[in-house]
């Protein structure tokens, strides 16, 4: 299998929510169930149909995550330097349209939040900057048509 390219902050935050939901979810509702049971015919029971649901939920929501954390590349971005945008890079960009400036730090699929200023490494606009230099201009094609971007500075935080 390939592994996944992730920061120390992103695998940190899946062993903090795997260790959450293997020590106090998982027995919370396996109480849950238990107390269910005890209110008698299980085909009529809303409470156990809805507990037995969310066990699904986490159970599956675990396996997910043992999976990413085994396929982890744990990449510490503090390490990292150079002129080239790659993983890691936070990257200042110019649409040369409207000359609006966004600042993203290119992150594994887990880690992406557009609202904290972090995009996937798999998505487009990161695609499209992946071997860039300062001063370079790349084209994004998007929905709404093509869009051009200057790259203004790259540096590894």
């Amino acid at each position: 299998m390939q592994k996944v390219p992730m920061t120390v902050q992103g695998h940190e935050a899946l062993e903090t929510e795997l260790k959450q939901l293997k020590s106090v979810e998982r027995p919370e509702i396996i109480q849950a169930i238990a107390v269910a049971r005890e209110h008698g015919d299980l085909s009529e029971n809303a409470e156990y149909h809805a507990a037995k649901e969310k066990q699904g939920f986490i159970e599956g929501r675990i396996k997910e995550l043992e999976s990413k954390l085994a396929l982890a590349q744990v990449i510490d971005v503090t390490k990292l330097d150079g002129e080239k945008v790659m993983f890691g890079a936070t990257v200042t960009i110019v649409n040369e349209d409207t000359d609006e400036e966004s600042t993203y730090m290119i992150v594994g699929e887990d880690e992406a939040s557009v609202k904290n200023g972090k995009i996937s490494i798999t998505s487009p606009l990161a695609r499209a900057m992946i071997s860039k230099e300062v001063g370079d201009v790349f084209e994004l094609i998007a929905p709404g048509g093509s869009k051009g971007y200057e790259i203004l500075d790259v540096s590894f935080k």
